[in-house]
Parts: structure tokens; C-alpha cells; sequence
């Protein structure tokens, strides 16, 4: 009998040293990019802090707006907080059911026809866009025709909010696991109540999430916002009539002048910005755990 030929086994592992050595490289890599991106955030958050802090009052968040050239401790801006507070609700009330009702259409019930991927197309492109052309979009259409408001503020800041919603939204109704549809379909359930009370209560945290950040960024835009509500001094209730202002248009009105009263009042308004946007995630995070503990 001719003698069997062993073949050498090979081993094609890669040694347990540099295996270690890779995840400890990846591990480093990760800590110094999370430093990269705190440190900015943190000097950011310190100079709006030890600059905003010492001129933010009762007095400074109710009072009217003074004219440039008054002292810092004169004046406020009470007017620009409830045009912030009302465009920037306004504009929630227009993008945050069209955006999830789009989001339940192009998940739940579009898939990949025709009008699902245009949508879908459009959203990104939309994401894309400046906020200055949303601006001078709604100047073009809406301020032009029926003068300037906190309405077309809220339509160009609801145009901005839109596509994050849709896309954030779809991105969670995604992460809702099939077997949780298939079971409900198997019980008879329509395709409606399955969305309602099996889909949406799964994914609310998420969406919540996501249209947290879409209002964040909208509560902080200026440019769509100089084209739309003409930047005034004097407090507007009628969100859809009169001229109107708001916290980002008038930090950039002030942080523009000259006058040190001026720019102390920008940067107090900065950090009422920055409070307010707080005060969403904060109430964000409160609704969301109770959605969690209901569908628990």
C-alpha cells in the first residue's frame, strides 16, 4: 500500500496578540474621536454659559426689547421668546403629523412603489437643502404675496423640520421587528390597527427622539426666519398677522452691533436658546420612558 501524504493543517487565525492589539488600537481611536468632538461642545456650552449667565433674569426673559445703544442690564427679550416659543410650536403642529404619517406611508404601506421612492428621494433632497433657500422659498411663495408673519416663519421652519421626521421616524417603524406585525395579522388584524396599536406604541421612543431633534434644529435657525417675520421689538401674540421676532434673529441683530449692551443681550439670549432646546429633551425623555412603562 502506497503511504498516505498528510497535508500540513494550516491555521488561519489570526494570532490572539494582535487581536488584542487591534481592539485596543480601535478602542483608543474611539476614546480620542469622542474627545475631539466633547472638547469643542464643552468650550462652546462654557463661553455661552460665563458670558449669558449674569444677564438672564426674570426681568430679562419678560421685559421688551430696548434699543441697541442701552445698557445691558436695561431691557430683555420677552418678545423674541414668545416668538420663538409660538412659530417654533406652530411649525411642530405643521412638520411632526405630516412627517410620521409619511413615515407610516413609506414603511407600512409604500414599500418600494413608485410614490414610496419618490417621496423618499425628495426627503433626502430636502435634507440637503440650505436653510437660507427654505427661506427665501417661502419669501418667494407665501411672504411676498401675504407680507411677513410668524406663519411663514413656521411654514419655512415646518419645511426644514419635514424631511428629519420622515426619514428619523421611518428609520424606527423599520426597527419594529416583522413578527410583531405577522402575529397581529394572524389574529385579524387590520393593517391600520396593526400600525396604530402594535407599530407606533414600539417605535414612539424613537420617533420622539427624532422629531425632538427636528424642533431643536428649527427652534435654532435664523436665516429662514430674517426672510419671513422682518425681525421687530415689540411682542406679537397673532402668530398669523403682524411682523414678528424671534430668540436666533435677534441674537444675530445683536451679536452684530456694536454696543456692548447689545452684544451682552446676544449672548443671554443664546443661553436661553440652549435652556429651551434643554427643556425639550428633558420633556422628551420623561414622555418616552412613560411610553416605554405602558407598553411594558
Amino acid at each position: 500500500m502506497a503511504a498516505t501524504t498528510q497535508r500540513p493543517v494550516v491555521d488561519l487565525r489570526e494570532p490572539a496578540s494582535w487581536r488584542k492589539t487591534k481592539n485596543q488600537i480601535m478602542t483608543g481611536l474611539m476614546v480620542l474621536a469622542m474627545l475631539i468632538i466633547i472638547v469643542p461642545l464643552v468650550f462652546v456650552l462654557y463661553t455661552v454659559i460665563s458670558k449669558g449667565a449674569g444677564i438672564i433674569s426674570g426681568q430679562f426673559l419678560t421685559a421688551a426689547i430696548p434699543p441697541n445703544v442701552l445698557p445691558a442690564n436695561l431691557g430683555g427679550m420677552g418678545p423674541a421668546v414668545v416668538g420663538t416659543l409660538e412659530i417654533t410650536a406652530l411649525a411642530s403642529v405643521i412638520a411632526i403629523p405630516l412627517g410620521v404619517l409619511g413615515a407610516i406611508y413609506l414603511n407600512e404601506y409604500g414599500k418600494k412603489n413608485v410614490l414610496a421612492r419618490i417621496i423618499g428621494f425628495m426627503a433626502d433632497v430636502m435634507t440637503g437643502v440650505p436653510s437660507i433657500v427654505m427661506g427665501l422659498f417661502i419669501f418667494s411663495i407665501f411672504t411676498l404675496h401675504f407680507g411677513f408673519s410668524g406663519l411663514g416663519g413656521a411654514l419655512a421652519l415646518a419645511c426644514l423640520m419635514l424631511p428629519l421626521i420622515i426619514r428619523s421616524s421611518q428609520e424606527m417603524l423599520s426597527l419594529v421587528p416583522d413578527a410583531l406585525r405577522e402575529g397581529s395579522y394572524a389574529l385579524g388584524a387590520s393593517r391600520a390597527r396593526v400600525t396604530v396599536t402594535v407599530v407606533l406604541p414600539t417605535a414612539i421612543g424613537g420617533i420622539v427622539s427624532g422629531c425632538l431633534l427636528a424642533v431643536a434644529r428649527a427652534a435654532g435657525e435664523t436665516a429662514p426666519l430674517l426672510f419671513t417675520i422682518l425681525t421687530v421689538t415689540s411682542t406679537n401674540t397673532n402668530v398669523f398677522s403682524g411682523a414678528n421676532t424671534a430668540l436666533p434673529a435677534q441674537i444675530f441683530t445683536n451679536a452684530t452691533s456694536p454696543y456692548n449692551g447689545a452684544q451682552a443681550r446676544a449672548w443671554g439670549a443664546a443661553l436661553t436658546l440652549i435652556v429651551i432646546a434643554f427643556i425639550l429633551l428633558v420633556g422628551a425623555r420623561i414622555i418616552t420612558a412613560r411610553f416605554t412603562r405602558v407598553g411594558r
